[in-house]
């Protein structure tokens, strides 16, 4: 059992509140997930600028990477620590060498994200905990998804909890169990993908970014999945431009939409929308199993 929520502003005066209405939300599903949490929040990008969530970093390493990072970018770049995980921002065209210096460098530290608009952030840990570890209340931005996770097949670690982000900007939680996971991680190794667990959401996640990376459009990729994997599952996925939902064709795990003109939210459970601005006039309703879900910003 696990927890998702999702929120897709529409009005850009809503956009300062993006943090506090998701931590909110986030919260609400502690039930459903206690061993640990995490969420990606999507900015407005900068031109001609990336960033890279990178966790594990600590006191006795944070002075060794930032060196070695501010070497990799040539000195014109930016280091931002929260906690554990910091966000690099550096010119575009040193994706290759900055993703090449933060996985070579060791020392528990590991990639998380990057994109033009993505952050990333997990723990293990209630997602109160985890939320306020990272003060997602003061995060702005235009979407962001979360999920609360109690492990059922793995062990709980930050590594297994949510969003798994396996392609640029994109990140995907997940609720339910996929049964051909195993056999669908080998086809994408041979593809060239890798993964860093053995959970079957970030062969999901996988899945999708190599969807994508063949010239599928999110929506493409996500009907592809429709066909392609087995089991039970409630996919949120974050993209730069929005977020998608998609049910499977049984969709036995709960879930809950609300649309105003101000914002789209999804959740696990209705009561995760109690604190949102004007909920009582949303339309609520439960998406259907095998219908893609879409919603994205203008270009």
């Amino acid at each position: 059992m696990c927890g998702i929520v999702g929120l897709f502003i529409k009005n850009p005066a809503l956009q300062p509140e993006l943090g506090r209405l998701t931590s909110l939300m986030l919260k609400t599903m502690t039930e459903r997930g206690p061993d640990s949490a995490g969420f990606a929040v999507y900015g407005s990008p900068t031109s001609g600028q990336r960033k890279m969530t990178v966790r594990g970093i600590s006191a006795d390493n944070i002075g060794e990477f930032e060196a070695g990072f501010l070497k990799a970018a040539g000195g014109s770049a930016n280091v931002a620590k929260h906690q554990d995980h910091v966000i690099l921002t550096y010119a575009s065209d040193l994706e290759p060498a900055i993703r090449a210096f933060v996985n070579g460098f060791g020392h528990g530290v590991h990639f998380a994200s990057s994109g033009e608009s993505i952050e990333l952030y997990k723990g293990v840990g209630l997602p109160e905990e985890v939320a306020t570890r990272f003060d997602l209340e003061k995060m702005q931005g235009t979407h962001a998804i979360g999920h609360t996770r109690m492990a059922t097949e793995s062990a709980v670690t930050i590594a297994g909890a949510h969003p798994f982000s396996t392609g640029p900007d994109q990140c995907l939680v997940h609720n339910g169990s996929l049964s051909n996971h195993n056999t669908l991680r080998r086809r994408l190794v041979n593809e060239g993908l890798t993964f860093e667990t053995e959970n079957d959401s970030e062969v999901a996640a996988g899945y999708l970014s190599w969807r994508l990376s063949q010239g599928d459009k999110l929506d493409q990729a996500l009907e592809s999945s429709l066909k392609e994997l087995d089991g039970f599952y409630t996919f949120v996925v974050g993209t730069r431009e929005g977020f998608a939902v998609l049910r499977d064709p049984v969709a036995c795990k709960p879930a809950v939409m609300a649309e105003t003109d101000d914002y789209v939210a999804f959740a696990s459970e209705y009561r995760a929308f109690a604190d949102l601005p004007g909920i009582e006039n949303a339309k609520v309703f439960e998406p259907e199993p095998q219908r893609v879900y879409h919603w994205e910003h203008a270009a």
